[in-house]
């Protein structure tokens, strides 16, 4: 009987769907293992052979689990709101949410066919109303909740408001936009918008000035990753730094328990370390700074007070509002020119940028230890999010002072005895300290470091700065509050109206708040965003509901917030939902919440390591502040799955054009090189009508050949559909089946590592599952399994297998189970073994890789159940033994033959066999060996 993959896995996935096979509850007596892969986004494209990976990995392991005796949680569902499905609403006014329904039916199909082992009954969209209901509530709770730092944790807003017409703000300790004081008299004499405003300092979901990357042709905010020099990905739009209102999550304020908390997770090192840098904690002192010749005083941060003697200018971020303050009227054209240049770039590319650009002032500060006055410089190495926006240059100790000193001129002092700063900066982390004051200067305060040891300075700085009320010890985060504003259609609306220019949330009873209908996707004329075209999106307080916009009178009906919230918003709570889908009262039950706790494996990708990664952790931490989530870190296990690559094509737009430049002529141009789809490129020639074809904004493109061809440049990258290099899983099940799909992709390499599509290897994996097969029936047909004992070869065969499989799952190195199944095949195979005793262990041991083949030939062996409830086997140590032993034998050291001896051989009688083999007598010679040494089962050494 062949093996026929088609007719076998489509009856096996219709089958698993009837019985039910993945269905899962809450089962106190079994312990609980929840295994999560990170939310996929159903695009167009549908799956490449890339996206199954993680899935795959993440499968195999929940069956493992499963088969273990666990309870396992194993669902998916769809991060369902995105950017593509609105750019193809705004080119063809089709509906977003047809686009994504039609979308996500193609997902499932072509998951359905790899044979996960998802919880269909729990799949959850984030376009769904009923799902974004508790996105919305999180949201309400976090606007209702402020954050206290004595008890580090979340409160209701409502404390404030009491002890603010109680006591003011007197020693009020929580996080917070600025710093404000005020008396109780003060806060119960404002009216109600004077007291919103204040609140507004310190919700943790609240309007903020911040600024974001603005791109008028979309009309939209871009996130960094969004835009490439300078200009949008998708069109190629101008792109601009602009301050905007914008709401925001107080992410900030969770900074030291998000740092904590990667203590108590197991995640690899370098993905801690990546979030640790992205928090970015530093101790240091806030010191202030006077103008000269002038009442304004500024703020600085430093982790290094101590070098303050070593100050010799000051540097400004372009969008720090002491730009305007200290720009000079002689600098001011030059100042302005300099603030349009970095508007075009994002924070990540001037982080990463090392070239030095700045602009002087015009003022000067007084630096408080010297007395002098050093100039402030206007720079875009300085970022406006971390400190204050504002830094003291101490060039000797720091490389990009260094570099800024260099090139503009400016004096360098070094302040450790010895160092030479001739060539670079000397990275003062030790050393005895000098010039600090320079002895040649009249002492302007009373703090001298000389002598000192750069440890002991630091600590006599911070104490003098606070003595002195030079400024407070702070410590500070890199970590910045989240942008939570889109001017987009397609995402979750916020529950919030207007009222006197302030938000006010809507009933919490009146929750969801649905997504309106719209004439266009498009933002309005006036540069509103898209819901500005709705005609019925204004909150009527007294009926609570949505009505006309007609009827907004100010007074009962209210406008509602045209934003709408970002792609993080509906997937930082997922894991939660999943827990408890169908509950229409909370987010997930106290008592489900209780059973599932957390995700114990959560698989994805590295990227997501300072967003979607960060983000849900926060939102995690806020829920357990409101006793709603369990446990704190929602991720305890965290695996990230390499890439599968693809050889991507590019074509060369020069800027601010429509034109496109062949490969070999674009380095007389001012490019930027986009991704093309590999499917209209032949042998890295683009087919030029297919390209215009390809994308509305290509119809009018034109081109500068070579030889009169496009040639496009390559690059062996990721696979993805953004860079448009896909292979469609599909074509493989078909040809190959899903088993063989599932193992080769396990079998290219370890999960954690990145690597190229080739199917070279996929009819080895193939042969591989038909000879399993052959092993139970031969080519006519004949059924071969027996009900015989199994000899001890086939049971050492089998229990090497059980030691290696389970081993290797549990540590992920899928690949080498994959070549173990292929070894134990041809051993049981040459034994000619078809004994039904070692033939069922194969089986389940085998299942989660290839569970449709498994399911066939579990229930020929007589089962009725599913091989998901089989009981995962143990190996027995015993089996594993060896009868003999295998010894070289060597003559002063030199390796001569190998003798058989058996495994519990004393060493007398080794070397008496050794000394009576004829062999040995030609390298003895007829000498009286010296000694013989026996390293036991592995080397007999005879020194003559």
């Amino acid at each position: 009987m062949e093996y026929n993959f088609r007719e076998i896995e489509k009856k096996w996935q219709k089958r698993w769907v009837e019985e039910k096979t993945y269905q899962v509850t809450e089962d106190d007596s079994k312990q609980k293992f929840y295994v999560l892969n990170m939310f996929p986004y159903p695009s167009g494209a549908g799956l490449h052979v890339g996206h199954p990976l993680g899935y795959i990995a993440s499968d195999i392991y929940a069956r493992y689990k499963r088969l273990q005796g666990f309870n396992v949680l194993n669902p998916m569902g769809y991060d369902a709101y995105g950017l593509p499905a609105e750019q193809y609403a705004i080119q063809t006014g089709q509906h977003p949410a047809i686009t994504t329904d039609a979308n996500i039916k193609r997902y499932k199909e072509q998951l359905d066919n790899i044979g996960f082992s998802f919880d269909w009954n729990r799949e959850i969209r984030t376009c769904d109303p009923e799902y974004y209901h508790w996105t919305q509530w999180a949201f309400q709770k976090m606007f209702n909740s402020y954050y206290c730092n004595d008890t580090q944790q979340a409160r209701p807003i409502e404390e404030l408001e009491k002890a603010f017409a109680l006591y003011g703000n007197e020693g009020l300790n929580a996080a917070c936009s600025e710093e404000i004081r005020f008396t109780a008299d003060e806060w119960n004499a404002k009216n109600e918008k004077e007291k919103q405003e204040i609140l507004m300092n310190y919700r943790i979901a609240y309007l903020g000035e911040t600024m974001v990357n603005w791109c008028a042709e979309l009309g939209t905010v871009l996130a960094n990753d969004e835009v490439v020099d300078g200009v949008s990905e998708r069109g190629g739009f101008p792109v601009v730094q602009k301050k905007m209102r914008q709401w925001c999550l107080r992410v900030s304020a969770y900074a030291q328990r998000l740092l904590d908390g990667l203590d108590t997770i197991d995640w690899t090192d370098s993905l801690k370390e990546t979030q640790k840098n992205w928090i970015g904690r530093s101790e240091g002192a806030e010191v202030q700074f006077k103008v000269k010749d002038s009442d304004i005083e500024f703020t600085i941060f430093t982790t290094r007070a101590d070098t303050m003697f070593g100050v010799t200018f000051m540097v400004l971020a372009p969008e720090s509002e002491l730009v305007a303050q200290l720009t000079t009227p002689e600098q001011k054209a030059e100042v302005n020119a300099y603030l349009d240049r970095t508007k075009k770039r994002t924070e990540r590319e001037r982080i990463a940028d090392r070239s030095v650009t700045g602009v002087f002032s015009g003022s000067y500060a007084i630096n408080p230890f010297t007395g002098e006055a050093v100039p402030v410089w206007i720079s875009d190495y300085v970022l406006a999010g971390y400190g204050t926006g504002a830094i003291m240059a101490v060039p000797a100790h720091d490389s990009r002072d260094y570099a800024f000193a260099k090139h503009f001129g400016l004096e360098i002092r070094p302040l450790v005895e010895g160092c030479d700063v001739s060539e670079e900066s000397f990275d003062a982390k030790e050393g005895i300290v000098c010039n600090s004051p320079r002895p040649d200067a009249t002492p302007y305060c009373d703090l001298s470091l000389n002598g000192l040891t750069i440890k002991e300075a630091i600590e006599t700085t911070k104490k003098y700065v606070k003595e002195h009320n030079l400024g407070r010890v702070k410590v500070n985060y890199r970590l910045r509050d989240a942008i939570f504003s889109r001017q987009r259609y397609w995402g979750e609306p916020f529950p919030v109206y207007y009222k006197d220019g302030m938000p006010y949330m809507i009933d919490e009873a009146s929750l969801p708040l649905e997504l309106p209908e719209v004439a266009k996707f498009l933002p309005t004329e006036t540069g509103e965003p898209p819901l500005g075209h709705a005609t019925r999106w204004a909150w009527d307080t007294a009926n609570k509901c949505v009505v006309e916009n007609e009827k907004i009178d100010n007074a009962t009906i209210f406008p509602l917030e045209l934003n709408t919230m970002p792609g993080f918003a509906g997937s930082s709570a997922y894991y939660l939902r999943y827990m408890d889908p169908r509950n229409h009262q909370a987010l997930v039950g106290p008592k489900t919440d209780r059973y599932w706790k957390n995700v114990d494996l959560y698989v994805g990708g590295t990227e997501h390591a300072t967003g979607h990664l960060i983000y849900s952790r926060f939102w995690n931490k806020f829920l357990h502040d409101l006793g709603v989530s369990t446990v704190e870190e929602p991720f305890q296990k965290l695996v990230n799955q390499g890439m599968i690559q693809g050889r991507s094509n590019f074509v060369y737009r020069i800027k601010d054009t429509n034109t496109f430049v062949s490969l070999n002529l674009k380095d007389q141009y001012d490019v930027t090189p986009l991704h093309v789809d590999v499917n209209i490129v032949s042998n890295d020639i683009l087919d030029l009508e297919a390209f215009k074809a390809w994308r509305p904004e290509y119809a009018t493109a034109e081109f500068i050949l070579e030889d009169g061809k496009y040639i496009c440049g390559w690059a062996v990258e990721k696979m993805s559909k953004s860079m448009f290099n896909v292979v469609n899983p599909d074509m493989i099940v078909e040809k190959y089946g899903a088993d063989t799909l599932r193992m080769y992709e396990m079998f290219l390499g370890p999960v954690e590592q990145s690597k190229p599509w080739d199917t070279n290897g996929i009819d080895g994996v193939h042969r591989f599952l038909k000879k399993f097969w052959s092993l139970f029936y031969n080519r006519t047909g004949e059924y071969l399994v027996k009900e015989e004992p199994a000899t001890k070869d086939e049971l050492k065969s089998l229990h090497k297998l059980i030691k290696k499989v389970t081993g290797d799952i549990e540590q992920f190195s899928y690949n080498t189970s994959v070549s173990a199944f292929m070894i134990c095949v041809n051993e049981l195979s040459t034994l000619k073994c078809n004994k039904k005793e070692v033939l069922e262990q194969f089986i389940i041991l085998l299942t989660p890789f290839a569970p449709h083949i498994c399911e066939e030939l579990w229930h020929t062996l007589g089962h009725d159940t599913s091989v998901c409830d089989a009981v995962w086997p143990a190996y027995n140590e015993e089996y594993l033994k060896e009868d003999t032993v295998n010894y070289t034998i060597s003559f002063n050291g030199k390796a001569r033959f190998n003798m058989e001896f058996a495994a519990d051989e004393s060493s007398e009688a080794i070397q008496a066999a050794v000394l009576a083999d004829e062999r040995s007598q030609k390298w003895i010679e007829g000498k009286t060996p010296k000694k013989i040494i026996v390293v036991p089962k592995k080397i007999v050494n005879v020194v003559v």
